[in-house]
């Protein structure tokens, strides 16, 4: 006989899945870092810091902002 009750093996088995979880996310993780272009966050954060289109939010509503020179 096993000796183990029926609580036990079920504990088990959900801490079992928990670690099967939890690394195949890790994994995942990874493979999504290793896939990311090196630029690709610098170009993120430079489209975040536009300046016209912070003008642009900022203004309320019924104002009229005006049209910088901003070549792009």
């Amino acid at each position: 006989m096993a000796g183990r009750s029926r609580s036990s093996f079920n504990k088990r088995l959900k801490e079992r899945s928990r670690q099967d979880k939890q690394r195949e996310k890790m994994e995942r993780k990874v493979q999504r870092k290793s896939e990311k272009p090196a630029g690709d966050s610098q170009d993120r954060l430079d489209s975040l810091i536009d300046p016209s289109a912070a003008s642009e939010q900022l203004a309320l509503p019924g104002s009229h902002v005006e049209e910088s020179n901003f070549e792009e």
